[in-house]
């Protein structure tokens, strides 16, 4: 059943629309973590990565640990942004997204089955952001749809 919202807008629209926001906001933090735990892991230089000889994009282990911290460190705040339904935060969050899929396809030989997995996950995290209207999802979150 759909109603119609006092502004005009179909809630039910609405709720899909911020459910998709929310769906976005809680990947891109949980993201954000595992790529934070994934920096630290390569910054100590752990022994699950692997190392290849003659890879075309060669960095040291250390320096994709520390590329990995500062992407991880910046999808958490800008998750945090995404559950005041922010503008911004949509933006940047497709943004890091995206840089979090070059990262992990440039660093796939160390981490081969997570970088798949993460690519995925921000792929997800990419569709959610961009499917959402800025007229559907303007109201913030905490204020719920009135029935009429």
């Amino acid at each position: 059943m759909t109603t119609t919202h006092p502004t005009g807008a179909r809630t039910a629209k609405r709720e899909w629309a911020v459910g998709l926001m929310v769906f976005g906001a809680v990947m891109l933090m949980i993201a954000g973590i595992l790529d934070v735990l994934r920096g630290i892991a390569a910054i100590a230089e752990d022994d699950v990565f692997l190392t290849t000889r003659n890879y075309v994009f060669e960095f040291d282990l250390t320096s994709w640990g520390w590329i990995h911290l500062v992407l991880g460190v910046a999808a958490v705040i800008v998750s945090m942004g995404l559950f005041q339904g922010a503008t911004w935060a949509r933006v940047a969050g497709v943004g890091i997204a995206a840089l979090v899929i070059i990262a992990n396809f440039l660093s796939l030989p160390y981490y081969p089955v997570w970088s798949v997995v993460m690519i995925a996950i921000s792929g997800f995290i990419i569709w959610a952001l961009c499917t959402v209207r800025k007229d559907d999802a303007w109201v913030p979150f905490e204020q719920p749809p009135s029935n009429p």
